[in-house]
């Protein structure tokens, strides 16, 4: 009898449970939600319920369907608040109420490493942070997560007012959008932001867009083989491998620091450089570094300064055995470090450096003249060669990085976000999908449709970053898979109501995560600005039109050149290249005339294409009348080109 009773009461108290009003984190304190619309709210609660649902005057009843699932729809506001939205039964006490919110433009952004690139890792990122008081705009940034079904709430996020103290993790891109949005509007401006850093486009898309397509079919199909419990063991070593990085491993701190330590037998590699200088392929673990110095007499019994140049990974600081800094991330925003004068030694000193290889990055990237020793007077060069090991410690576990793999980031990090009602959407992806350039051009327009039409809001507006210049420089031209998948940026153009910011010139030849998000935001900005908010501003720069051959010379022809081209530095036009029928590109004089650019080559008498800033970093200089630059092109469609 009584264990008749205690399952009642526990069925009773499930039932219990599962009756109370449930929304999804999605909403909370502080959002902004959009104006202009009939603004979308949606939960749980009990099946059959009354719901009574209220944002600032206005009520809207509903009633639960039989699984408990509600939404309900208020009438479209301008923009304004603060509101309080309160849900309710009819009948019951019980209540959820959000407070704070704002009417406005909510934007959804998106995408890899350099949109979830943060506001404390961008160049003058203390100033910013500083001066980020804007208590209309918010952020909710979204937890990642990865999942093998579609989801029906994230996995958390809470929705933040920007202030110095908030700001920091938010998305630099989105919040350097947001300002200049927010500012020349006058509208609160909510940001959105699920992000992961090294995924590709199939990640994001559903699985039934995926499925459509023969590009993707197969693979989507093949995640029909994977459970939770590989997601489970592959969390787990990450975890390992972080405790790892994070953690010196078998006494290394203590033995790899001594000043004592023989490293006789240690290789050399020079100093700045990244992990392909090292000469050891595509490795993954910890690597420890070391350089014996002999300081000059007039840093005896100073406190010196230790500016460890640009680690291009995670890193700890030792200096003649001692700690220095520890477990530090390359978006530091500084990497300047105080030697106390108790620890320099006269004559021979030991900086050792403990840094992580991963994702093919690892080492210290240059220039050689910010790595170095001083004491406030003189400088000393820490450039050059170093002595280096690896394999010291336990082997970072095979890792399958599930959040690769097609829909499992759209399950997780966009499906439970649809219908929140949104302004549009930012985009700031590629990376990932640069060894599958022509795949893109298909792939991309995939996940625009798909996403617009689950939001069911028509063509919302899709801006989005093209990718920037990054790899080093080439002597000669040649076919590069980063121009390529710019080129496909570029034709997703031929989508409806989509816009692309060309940062062409503000990457950075050894980061793949350049620091001026100022720029990248500014821009999307000024894009949002003419075709969303239709003002009448210049918003991007020249964009092939057409072009027309005379003789040995090719005439290009522009859109977007407003008050005519220039070229940014005042110098001749640089980034064209030129080829015959034998398809081999030579480097090209280009000149502005008028409206147009003539290209020519001596060595090619008779050319049928031009390329223009097609290589992985190109030298380009072409700029419309406002300083935007020109968008990489090509006149060809060749796969292949002729070289030496």
């Amino acid at each position: 009898m009584k264990k008749n009773i205690l399952s009642v009461a526990l069925c009773l108290f499930a039932v219990l449970a599962s009756a109370q009003i449930t929304l999804p984190k999605v909403f909370g304190d502080s959002m902004v939600l959009q104006r202009n619309i009939r603004i979308p709210v949606w939960g749980n609660a009990v099946p059959g319920s009354q719901i009574v649902a209220q944002l600032g005057n206005s009520i809207v009843n509903v009633k639960t369907d039989k699984t408990g699932k509600w939404m309900v729809r208020f009438p479209k506001f301008k923009a304004g608040g603060p509101y309080t939205l309160t849900i309710a039964e009819a009948g019951k006490q019980t209540k959820i109420q959000y407070k704070g919110i704002l009417i406005g433009d909510v934007w959804l952004a998106s995408g890899q490493s350099n949109m979830d690139f943060h506001v404390q890792q961008t160049q003058d990122a203390k100033n910013e942070i500083a001066k980020a008081n804007y208590p209309q705009i918010r952020f909710i940034v979204v937890a990642q997560d990865m999942k093998l079904t579609p989801q029906n709430d994230i996995l958390s996020g809470k929705w933040k007012v920007c202030n110095p103290t908030n700001v920091k993790d938010f998305s630099a891109v989105a919040y350097f959008f947001a300002r200049k949005i927010h500012m020349d509007q006058n509208v609160p401006i909510g940001i959105v932001q699920p992000s992961r850093g090294g995924t590709p486009v199939e990640a994001w898309t559903s699985r039934e867009k995926l499925l459509s397509s023969p590009i993707t079919r197969a693979r989507t199909l093949s995640n029909d083989t994977l459970t939770p419990n590989h997601f489970v063991q592959d969390s787990l070593n990450w975890v390992r491998m972080w405790d790892i990085v994070y953690h010196p491993q078998n006494n290394t701190d203590k033995i790899f620091t001594s000043t004592d330590y023989d490293d006789s037998s240690w290789r050399i590699v020079e100093m700045p450089g990244s992990i392909k200088n090292f000469g050891i392929g595509a490795y993954e673990g910890m690597v420890w570094m070391r350089k014996k110095v002999i300081l000059p007499v007039s840093f005896s019994g100073k406190d010196l300064i230790l500016n460890i140049g640009h680690p291009e990974m995670n890193y700890s600081l030792y200096f003649n055995g001692v700690e220095i800094c520890k477990t530090v991330w390359n978006g530091a925003q500084t990497h300047t470090y105080s030697i106390p004068a108790g620890i320099v030694k006269k004559g021979e000193n030991t900086i050792a450096v403990r840094i992580a290889m991963i994702w093919g990055n690892g080492g210290i990237t240059p220039p050689a003249e910010d790595l170095y020793l001083a004491d406030g007077k003189s400088k000393m060069s820490l450039a050059g060669k170093w002595l280096y090991q690896k394999d010291v410690e336990p082997s970072f576990p095979i890792r399958n990085n599930y959040q690769y793999y097609p829909t499992v980031l759209y399950n997780s990090m966009i499906h439970p976000l649809i219908p929140f009602g949104i302004k549009g959407f930012l985009w700031y992806q590629g990376e990932a999908n640069d060894s599958a350039a022509y795949n893109y051009r298909k792939l991309f327009p995939m996940m625009i449709s798909d996403w617009r039409t689950r939001w069911g809001q028509g063509d919302l507006p899709f801006l989005f970053v093209q990718l920037t210049n990054y790899k080093k420089g080439q002597a000669e031209p040649m076919e590069s898979e980063w121009a390529e998948l710019r080129e496909a940026q570029t034709m997703t153009l031929s989508q409806p109501n989509t816009g692309m910011a060309c940062i062409i010139d503000v990457g950075d030849a050894d980061n793949i995560h350049p620091t001026n998000k100022q720029e990248v935001g500014h821009r999307l900005a000024l894009i949002a600005e003419k075709q969303v908010y239709q003002q009448n501003v210049i918003a991007s720069g020249p964009m092939f039109k057409n072009f027309s051959i005379n003789g040995g010379e090719v005439s290009i022809r522009f859109s977007n050149i407003e008050n005519g081209l220039k070229t940014r530095d005042g110098k001749d036009v640089t980034g064209f290249a030129i080829a015959g029928s034998d398809k081999h590109f030579y480097w090209a004089k280009a000149t502005i005339k008028g409206d147009q650019v003539v290209v020519s080559s001596d060595k090619v008498t008779n050319p049928v294409a031009v390329r223009y800033a097609w290589a992985d970093n190109p030298v380009c200089n072409l700029v419309n009348s406002e300083g935007l630059p020109a968008v990489p092109f090509r006149t060809d469609s060749w796969k292949g080109i002729t070289q030496k």
